[in-house]
């Protein structure tokens, strides 16, 4: 076996795949390995006083990283054997093959372009079907990721909802909203604490949403914030009437400029800024004045709409720049889906909720790795939120 593996190192030959070196020591490994499983399910029979016994053996194929292997699997006469590394029915080899199945997925690539790679890499090839039944093997951890235990508190709580295509069985490609609500915990660092989708964005399923949240344990939110939904904030504070709400402000702009004209548009922007940049909510209510003064007459709808909110989009002037950043706008939860819209750009329609579920949370768990980190300043944040909440602001000491 050395020399063979010396001998295709040489000439370039990978060790993997048909006729690579690793094949046949993997397939004694897992023959000894089977062996072993055996002996151990018959000594535990014996004890249980039952006669059982082996009843030959069978051949099986099993696809690996190293390629194909064929393993000799031994019988038993009452059929009670259930091998652990190589399960029955199993024809791919679950920690070889089916992590970086599930990576690969994770990454963006289609069914038909994972059956390409493991072929091109590992001289096996896996039909699309095997395929997705391996990727829907994560499907009860994402439904338990979903309906987990929470944590009692969260400070500073985002939430906003995305859009995708999904393809129904009738072949019709309908629309849908996942909505995501990321949090701060007490320890400044983020967290995805739900996942959720439907068929559209209403204040009537972000309702169903904080309900959910609460159910799983979530008693109080300090700041939560989010776009300018009609109804948001009554549904928010229907489930936690505490709770802070800051409306986003880039949300509020966008908005207000959709009915500024064109050639206004620039003027307009300078003026506006020196309401939502104040260094007060004193000195921003008299920059909108002065914004009312000059441009209520040609655009009282933007005037009318910045007055109605005012309350839940000045919020933030309560607080310094650390937190200010943080929540006057939804930027960290729209960063998040971002990232998720970079794997997922490449697919046209997805075939179901679940394989739209699948992938999200697939990339989430990517992304969430480099959450392990408070976030910058979280000590100075957390001391103003303690100041301002007093013990509804929990401390990590």
């Amino acid at each position: 076996m050395r020399d063979l593996a010396i001998k295709q190192l040489k000439s370039g030959k990978s060790l993997t795949g048909e006729g690579g070196v690793f094949a046949p020591l993997l397939k004694q490994f897992l023959d000894s390995a089977l062996e072993a499983e055996m002996e151990a399910h018959l000594r535990k029979e014996k004890q249980s006083d039952k006669k059982n016994k082996r009843n030959g053996k069978r051949k099986k194929t099993v696809k690996t990283s190293a390629g194909k292997v064929e393993l000799i699997t031994p019988q038993d006469r009452e059929n009670s054997f259930q091998p652990e590394i190589v399960p029955k029915r199993s024809t791919v080899l679950a920690d070889s093959l089916s992590a970086k199945i599930t990576a690969l997925y994770a990454k963006g690539m289609s069914l038909r372009d994972i059956s390409e790679y493991i072929e091109d890499m590992y001289d096996t090839k896996v039909s699309a079907q095997t395929l997705s039944s391996i990727v829907d093997k994560i499907l009860p951890e994402v439904k338990a990721w979903q309906n987990r235990d929470l944590k009692s508190v969260y400070p500073i709580v985002w939430m906003d909802a995305f859009h995708f295509k999904v393809r129904g069985e009738d072949g019709r490609v309908t629309s849908r909203a996942v909505y995501n609500v990321l949090a701060l915990d007490e320890e400044g660092k983020k967290e995805l604490i739900g996942m959720y989708v439907s068929e559209s964005e209403g204040a009537k399923f972000w309702l169903n949403v904080l309900t959910h949240l609460k159910n799983r344990g979530v008693e109080d939110i300090l700041i939560a914030c989010t776009d300018n939904l009609k109804g948001f904030s009554e549904a928010i504070q229907s489930i936690f009437p505490k709770t802070e709400i800051q409306k986003c402000v880039i949300h509020q702009i966008r908005n207000s400029t959709k009915y500024v004209a064109s050639k206004d548009q620039k003027e307009f922007m300078k003026d506006l800024k020196l309401v939502y940049k104040a260094t007060t909510k004193e000195v921003a209510e008299t920059e909108l004045g002065n914004l009312k003064n000059k441009w209520g007459g040609k655009y009282p709808v933007v005037i009318e709409s910045w007055e109605r909110n005012w309350e839940e989009l000045t919020h933030y002037f309560q607080y310094d720049t650390h937190i200010r950043k943080m929540i006057y706008t939804t930027n960290a939860v729209e960063g998040f889906h971002r990232q998720v819209r970079k794997i997922t750009k490449t697919k046209g329609a997805f075939t179901n909720d679940n394989a739209l579920l699948k992938l999200i949370y697939l990339a989430y768990m990517n992304i969430s790795k480099k959450w392990t980190s408070a976030v910058q300043n979280w000590g100075i944040t957390a001391q103003q939120l303690r100041i301002h909440f007093g013990d509804r602001m929990p401390m990590d000491i």
